[in-house]
């Protein structure tokens, strides 16, 4: 096989095993759910397949033992255990290294793999007699419902009383239904007598089943063809392929009592004329039973349940383009809308209005490309929020924590480029949380907490900009240990007179730890200075919002894109910069007289509001003498607002980014640069840096003062 097949495999693999961990953790919390059952034996059939397929028969023999230990799991032959989940999540990591390895497996990798072999194998030499209780009332897995040709079926099976006299249990009869696909079986007891009056050899109840399958009616009938003579059956089409694609809702829970025949239109039409909703009011008033209503209300669900799943796989369906074509496309967008830019310039300035409608045309062209262009560079996070459920498990483990992860905003969309930058500082801060945020089961019941912590992983678009938030109901940041362990390192002065948002902000200093001894986990101090550096890397920002007792938030602010971005032109005497328009708050005017004011100090009153500003002549070694009246960009730095002294503000500009260089990456405060229409370069501004390194200055200027 070339290697361009084996690199798709490799593709295909990885996301693969990311869906089958997911799966596996959700089935460790729910043992009894098929559903995720079947995605795991999907998962690992398709792994064996493909690997078998693209030469990576080791691979393929490994996962078969796998594969049919979970086939006898989906048949209800063995039981899901702890044991269980952890043998194939270290089989999920064995897949992992057996596939991405360059070089043939080495002893070590051979020996693993036979000793989790052996272990399966165990599994399969016990499995027949390890059954599982199966349930009538609980949803199964679907038989490939994604499959062509899916039905739903409304069945109403309701036997005859004596139906037990012929040794049939119904339960068997609803047990094999649900290896047909998705079945929910709701048991109907308006018929059921006061226990006094019960016989213990008739069968007073009837079942409602909503069946989706792909395995035709006949199939369906089959499982009822020896009680065929000894029950009333009805079986209806509710739902198909084409509805599924069509119609968007679903039938009112009046239209579907009226279909069953549980009700008559005349009853439905009574219930119209009431405020109370139609399935309260025809009980209340003995029309029907509540049971019936309840399966009425299930069918609908399921239908929309049915939709939406379908609707989701037509949403995925997708090609694979390699990220390097990707970036090059990106990166000749970039430059048409250089030229657009300038385009556009020249067709103002010739006066020709033909040539200023087609540059028109052009520019709303340019910027339809350009956001299609970035939108295909966007990708759900919540791949990479479901990586870090195995690290969250593991590693509470390792610690004898009890501690969960939620996720929120899985399907929020950012950059492809963001997102594989941001996954080493977000398993940084959620170490950082399990470790130093979570406290011990005992700890947290005498604090009056549930001895579970939870870690909670946000993500929500916030105009240009996404706020990822790592949250933590643990012990909270405490003011005073971070303070003296600060001074201990001789990262601050004794004497320093910092705020509680500066004090929190020290776990980001390089080599601050407040563990007591190094382990594995932590204690070194490296981590939270890495978050720090690759946060700033991506050209986003970090707050923290802490209370002893109750937890940490840490809130990243980072930006959808890297690469076209919205910007503010500036301009210093003949010189121009961009600014993030996304980090700009406002811009206000500066007076010669506003500034002789403040005495030299750089401050000024912005809406009520003492706001210290950086003159970026002066920053930048610009010469030249300023204009009368400045103007002032505020903007927001680790919770702090400072403002940004230039000489104009030209307005927006869309800017593409472009790197420096190698020569050029030693230079702070200037992350990159674009060209602008007249064919001039800007210098963008990498704005926390400037502010932190304009703070740092005037500190150190401030010290010198104090010692001369």
């Amino acid at each position: 096989m070339t290697d361009q097949y084996r690199d798709a495999f490799r593709e295909e693999a990885q996301e693969l095993l990311v869906e089958l961990e997911e799966s596996l953790l959700e089935l460790e919390r729910t043992p009894d759910d098929l559903d995720q059952v079947g995605r795991v034996f999907r998962a690992m059939h398709t792994i064996k397949g493909s690997g078998a397929m693209f030469g990576f028969d080791e691979v393929a023999a490994f996962t078969h033992d796998v594969e049919t230990v979970y086939d006898l799991v989906r048949n209800r032959k063995l039981a899901v255990t702890k044991h269980l989940v952890n043998l194939t999540l270290s089989a999920c990591d064995q897949i992992r290294r057996m596939v991405f390895s360059a070089e043939e497996a080495s002893g070590e990798d051979r020996r693993i793999a036979g000793e989790l072999t052996a272990s399966f194998r165990e599994f399969l030499a016990g499995g027949e007699a390890d059954t599982v209780t199966s349930k009538a009332s609980v949803s199964s897995a679907p038989a490939e419902s994604s499959a062509a040709g899916v039905v739903t079926y409304r069945i109403r099976f309701q036997p005859d009383g004596g139906i037990f006299a012929s040794g049939t249990n119904p339960v068997l009869l609803l047990n094999e239904l649900r290896g047909l696909g998705r079945c929910d079986a709701f048991v109907c007891t308006d018929a059921v007598p006061y226990l006094d009056e019960i016989d213990p050899e008739q069968c007073y109840t009837f079942w409602d089943i909503i069946l989706t399958t792909g395995s035709g009616i006949d199939a369906v009938k089959d499982v009822f063809i020896f009680v065929e003579d000894s029950c009333r059956l009805a079986i209806d089409v509710i739902d198909d392929e084409q509805r599924l694609t069509e119609e968007a809702d679903y039938k009112r829970i009046g239209e579907i009592l009226v279909e069953r025949g549980d009700v008559t239109k005349n009853d439905v039409m009574k219930g119209l004329d009431s405020h109370k909703k139609l399935g309260r009011l025809l009980i209340e008033s003995g029309v029907v039973g509540p049971d019936k209503v309840g399966s009425a209300l299930a069918e609908q669900e399921h239908i929309r349940e049915q939709r939406k799943t379908k609707q989701a796989a037509e949403a995925q369906t997708s090609i694979r383009v390699p990220t390097g074509k990707l970036d090059s496309l990106v990166n000749m967008v970039g430059e048409l809308v250089t030229v657009q830019s300038r385009l556009s310039r020249v067709a103002l300035s010739s006066g020709n209005v033909e040539i200023v409608q087609i540059a028109e045309i052009v520019e709303r062209l340019t910027a339809e490309l350009r956001d299609n262009t970035m939108s295909i560079r966007m990708l759900p996070i919540g791949t990479t929020f479901s990586k870090f459920q195995r690290l969250v498990r593991d590693l509470s483990s390792e610690l004898g924590k009890e501690i969960v992860l939620a996720a929120e905003g899985a399907e929020t969309e950012l950059d492809k480029t963001v997102i594989d930058r941001l996954n080493d500082p977000l398993v940084h801060l959620i170490r950082n949380s399990i470790d130093h945020g979570i406290e011990m089961p005992d700890a947290r019941r005498d604090a009056g907490k549930p001895p579970c912590g939870t870690v909670r992983l946000s993500a929500v678009h916030s105009g240009a900009n996404v706020l990822i938030r790592v949250e933590d109901d643990g012990a909270g940041l405490d003011r005073d240990v971070l303070y003296r362990k600060a001074v201990e390192k001789g990262l601050i002065p004794s004497d320093a007179n910092l705020t509680e948002k500066e004090i929190f902000f020290l776990i980001f200093a390089p080599g601050f730890s407040t563990a007591a001894k190094v382990t594995g986990v932590s204690g070194r101090g490296v981590g939270m200075d890495v978050v720090k550096k690759s946060i700033d890397a991506l050209q986003g920002t970090i707050d923290i919002a802490s209370e002893k007792g109750r937890g940490t938030t840490v809130t990243l602010k980072l930006p959808l894109t890297l690469a076209i971005i919205d910007g503010l032109l500036v301009r210093i005497e003949g010189a121009f910069f961009v600014m993030p328009l996304s980090a700009v708050e406002e811009c206000v005017e500066l007076s010669r007289e506003e500034a002789e004011k403040s005495h030299g100090h750089n401050l000024a009153s912005i809406r009520g509001e003492i706001v210290p500003y950086v003159r970026l002549r002066e920053r930048f070694r610009i010469e030249g003498a300023a204009p009368p009246i400045e103007q002032i960009v505020t903007t927001g730095i680790d919770g702090y607002r400072v403002g940004l002294v230039v000489d104009e503000v030209v307005g927006e500009h869309q800017t593409v980014i472009k790197s420096l260089g190698r020569i050029y990456r030693s230079v702070q405060e200037v992350s990159g640069a674009t060209i602008l229409g007249d064919g001039k370069v800007a210098l963008i501004l990498d704005l926390p840096k400037l502010v932190r390194n304009a703070e740092m200055d005037e500190k150190a200027r401030h010290r010198e003062r104090r010692v001369n």
